[in-house]
Order: structure tokens, then C-alpha cells, then sequence
């Protein structure tokens, strides 16, 4: 490129940004950013208020996360640290099959593979012919999420300690906080204030500046909107509609409650179901995050709010408080010159807790697609194509656990295991049932693990393996398998605790921040 080009390109490069509204969509992205878009010329203003609370109940993390974080240079010990974080190994999900069922979604893979056969269809030969264990026996973070314990594998670890995937646990809000500063650092400007009035191109329609209380003006060229539900710029300004998925996840309501820790954390989280939806329970270093989704229409707030108390481990030290939403996505995550993230851009219960990988996504994907002023169609659909189907992947695979119930004690439990489902998850359940098989399609989120343990977990099972595995001697392949099952085990021995693990590392707070009683006069 010449000295002209290069001027052409500059005269069109967009040089202000502006993310409104804050919380941990806000800086997330205000934090990437102003990592790898700060040019010395291009300017980034978060916009978000005081008075405006926010949701704050998304806690827990899938592995993605650890992408993101290392994009940014943060140092994990001091992230965990700083977020009273601790280490997620995957979901304890219980009575979802049936009433007194306890299964885990681990992270990682199942045993090894064969000759290039699923490992689930070895296991699945020989749970026929005799008795090779539970197959979380052979994901190695599934056994030592079962013992409590956690080890950081090494750049050079070898199996099985190498299988050992994690994510994390951590306050939403201090996470929000640490992000901030790094981003303030980096040179992006906080403003305080309610934005009043949002100001648009006459001609071509896209937002221009958005005015704050007190007359102040904020202007750019790409508009970042991380309003919450309120989706003040992609649905208020712009008029972007909301694609609806209650009739397939007619949840519509959580209560979040957080209590004092009262045992060392454990390194999983757990959702138990209920009679109208699911609580769930989430160990972090100072407290344990709580809370109940439940569909309205089956059961009332009372109700749940009841049900949750009363299931509660530990003191609660926060009023209860009932957050509706409708479960769904924006029809377009980028409309305009506006991209949505978090809230905005659409909201999926967080049962398999993809609502920070939803922003992470988002974000990595918008830096993939920079545009400048003149905004291509050809990116902006191309953005908007990756985040539909990240959305309906993920709502797919959010619908499996209710679909795949043997549950008819409640009238909710019988409607979702009745209820027709789409199309692209149907195909899926059917190929399952029939001999085993998962077939990834692009860049789907959830893999063969994941759907293999859900299904197993809850009672769906194929009616037969597939027939390729009958080519291996079974002998030879239940001694690998011995073999495999008797390294996952004493591997998960030897590690430490997971709060061993973190004092050790450095990793946790020095402080404990729970709420202390007061003393009696």
C-alpha cells in the first residue's frame, strides 16, 4: 500500500466509539477494545449511570472464557483474586430426568477415541455387556470436580491432566470493576448520566450522538449498546424487532439471593430442578450466588421465592428481587451503526451459563468485522449471520435439558416434555436415539461431550451403538478402557483442593468481604 492509499484509508477509518451503558458487557468490551483498537487516533466513551442498577446475576463461565482473558494480558491468579473468583469443571445438574437423578456436564473430552470411533460408543458397547462404570469416570474433569480437587495443567502437561478443561465462578461486578480500570488505563473515558435523547443522521439514519442530562453531547461513528433490556439504541432508537422463544423456553422470571459461603467451594456449579423451573447454586470465594428461574405461568413469585428460601445453603444477606425477561435474540445484533451486546442484543437463561460468552463472542466477532464510517453490508451481515446461529446453537442445546425429561409430577414438567421443539434439534434427538451419533455442524458451541452427557444424564438413550465399533476386539477395548478409568482416578487424587490450589497460587482475596453481624447492645 502506497502513501495515498494509506491516506484513503485513514480519511475513512472510524476514530470515536461510543459503549453505552456499563456492567460487564460495557467493559468487556471497553476493555477489548481499547486493547487492540487503539490506533493513537481513535477515541473510546463508555457512557453508563450511577442510578441505573444492574442485573448482575451471570457468575459462571465456560472454558472460552480463558480466551478472552489472555487476549487481554490478565493475569489469572490476580483475576481470580480480584473477582473472588474460583475454578468451574462443569454443571451438576439434578432430579432433570427424573426426580433423585444427579449427573455432571463436565468440560473437556470423554476417554480417548479408538481408531478414530467416539469414545461414547465404546462406552456404550461395553454399558451393554457389562458394567465399565459411569462414563463421567472417564472425563477427567468430571473426577476431580467429584473429589474437590483442581490443578492449572501446564503448557507441556501430557494426558490425562491435559483433558482437564475449566472455567470460573466470579463476582459479575467485580469483574465489571477490574475491567474498568484496565480499560481507563488504555484511555477510554467514563461518562456519568441518563442519557435523555438520542440523536440521529437525518439522511442516512444512523445514530449521531446521544445527549445526557444536563445537555452534554457524546459523539461517534459506532455505537456499541450495552443498555441492558432496555435496548435504548437497537430497539428504542433504531426499532430493531425481538425474536420470541418462549413457546420453547417459556421460563420468564429468576430471583437471585446470595449467601455466606459454608464449606470450602466446590468446583462446579449446580441446578436443581424444581416444580416450575430449576435454582441455581454458584461457590465463589466470599459467597455463594443463588437463584430461582421458574416460569410464571406455573408457578407464582411467592411461590418461588419460597421454594428458594428454602433450599438455601447458608445465611442470606440480600433481599430477594424478581427479574422478568422474555427469553430470545434481536433480530439483528447489528443494525445501522449500532452493534448490541449483553441484554440488548437478547437473553438465554443462563442454565448452561453462556451469558458472558454471548458478550465474549460478540465482541471477538465485531473485531474480526471492524468496519470504518462507510459500514459493507457484506460485514454487517456476516456479523449479524454468526451471532444467529451462536444464539440458536445455544438455544437448542438450552431446550435438550427440558425436552429430555422423564418428569410428569408438575403441569410444567409435562408441558416441556410434550411440546414440539425446532426442527434442527429434533433432527439431532432422532439421530441420537438411534445409534448414538452427534454430528457437529460449523462452529457449534456445544460438542460431542456435552450432548453425550446430557442425554446419558437424563435417561435418553440410543437404541443401539454404532455398528462400526463391533470392527474393535472387545477384550483389548475393555482393558484400555480399565486402563483409562484407573489414570482419570489417581490423577484427580493427587491434586490439592481447590482452595488449596488458590492460596497457593495467590489467588485468593486476602479480605473476606461477607457481611459480618452486628454485635448485640
Amino acid at each position: 500500500m502506497n502513501d495515498s492509499d494509506s491516506a484513503g484509508a485513514r480519511a475513512h477509518e472510524i476514530e470515536r466509539v461510543v459503549i453505552v451503558g456499563g456492567g460487564t458487557a460495557g467493559w468487556m468490551a471497553a476493555a477489548a477494545l481499547s486493547r487492540f483498537l487503539d490506533n493513537g487516533r481513535r477515541r473510546i466513551d463508555l457512557i453508563e449511570s450511577d442510578a441505573i442498577g444492574t442485573v448482575g446475576v451471570g457468575e459462571a463461565t465456560i472454558p472460552p472464557i480463558l480466551n478472552f482473558n489472555r487476549m487481554l494480558d490478565i493475569n489469572e491468579n490476580e483475576f481470580l483474586r480480584e473477582t473472588q473468583g474460583t475454578i468451574k469443571l462443569g454443571i451438576e445438574f439434578v432430579d432433570w430426568g427424573r426426580i433423585g437423578d444427579r449427573y455432571l456436564h463436565p468440560f473437556g473430552g470423554l476417554g480417548q477415541d479408538l481408531h478414530g470411533i467416539p469414545f461414547h460408543q465404546l462406552w456404550l458397547r461395553e454399558h451393554g455387556r457389562g458394567k465399565p462404570g459411569p462414563i463421567a469416570d472417564y472425563s477427567m474433569s468430571a473426577v476431580a470436580a467429584a473429589q474437590g480437587k483442581f490443578g492449572r495443567p501446564s503448557q507441556n502437561a501430557r494426558p490425562p491432566l491435559s483433558e482437564m478443561f475449566y472455567a470460573f465462578h466470579f463476582d459479575a461486578s467485580l469483574y465489571a470493576r477490574y475491567l474498568r480500570r484496565m480499560a481507563e488505563q488504555r484511555g477510554v473515558r467514563r461518562h456519568e448520566g441518563r442519557i435523555v435523547h438520542v440523536h440521529r443522521n437525518s439522511e442516512s439514519g444512523d445514530v449521531a450522538a446521544v445527549e445526557l442530562e444536563g445537555g452534554a453531547r457524546v459523539e461517534g461513528e459506532l455505537f456499541i449498546d450495552c443498555s441492558g433490556f432496555r435496548a435504548l439504541l437497537i430497539g428504542e432508537t433504531l426499532g430493531v424487532g425481538y425474536e420470541d422463544w418462549s413457546r420453547w423456553l417459556p421460563v420468564d422470571r429468576a430471583i437471585p439471593v446470595p449467601t455466606t459461603r459454608q464449606t470450602s467451594p466446590e468446583p462446579f456449579t449446580r441446578s436443581s430442578a424444581h416444580g416450575a423451573g430449576w435454582q441455581w447454586r454458584i461457590p465463589l470465594q466470599h459467597r455463594t450466588g443463588n437463584g430461582h428461574v421458574y416460569c410464571s405461568e406455573f408457578m407464582g413469585d411467592e411461590e418461588a421465592e419460597r421454594i428458594l428460601m428454602a433450599n438455601l445453603e447458608g445465611e442470606a444477606f440480600a433481599d430477594p428481587r424478581v427479574i422478568r425477561f422474555t427469553t430470545g435474540r434481536r433480530e439483528q445484533s447489528w443494525s445501522h451503526n449500532v452493534v448490541c451486546l449483553g441484554l440488548s442484543s437478547g437473553f438465554l437463561e443462563p442454565l448452561e451459563s453462556t451469558s458472558i460468552h454471548l458478550i465474549q463472542n460478540g465482541i471477538q466477532r465485531l473485531l474480526a468485522l471492524f468496519p470504518d464510517r462507510r459500514i459493507s453490508p457484506v460485514e454487517r451481515d456476516e456479523y449479524n449471520r454468526g451471532m444467529r446461529d451462536l444464539y440458536e446453537d445455544i438455544r437448542d442445546f438450552i431446550i435438550l435439558h427440558y425436552k429430555a425429561t422423564q418428569r410428569d409430577d408438575t403441569e410444567f414438567w409435562r408441558y416441556v416434555g410434550a411440546m414440539d421443539i425446532p426442527a434442527t434439534l429434533q433432527r439431532k434427538i432422532e439421530l441420537w436415539r438411534l445409534h448414538g451419533r452427534i454430528f457437529r455442524e460449523g462452529a457449534e458451541l456445544f460438542g460431542v461431550t456435552s450432548w453425550v452427557a446430557v442425554t446419558l444424564g437424563q435417561n435418553v438413550w440410543p437404541d443401539h451403538y454404532d455398528p462400526i465399533v463391533d470392527t474393535l476386539d472387545e477384550t483389548k477395548v475393555a482393558h484400555a478402557m480399565a486402563q483409562m478409568r484407573e489414570r482419570y482416578s489417581a490423577a484427580a487424587q493427587a491434586l490439592p483442593r481447590q482452595d488449596e490450589f488458590l492460596r497457593a497460587a495467590g489467588a485468593w482475596a486476602a479480605d473476606d468481604v461477607r457481611p459480618q453481624p452486628v454485635a448485640a447492645r
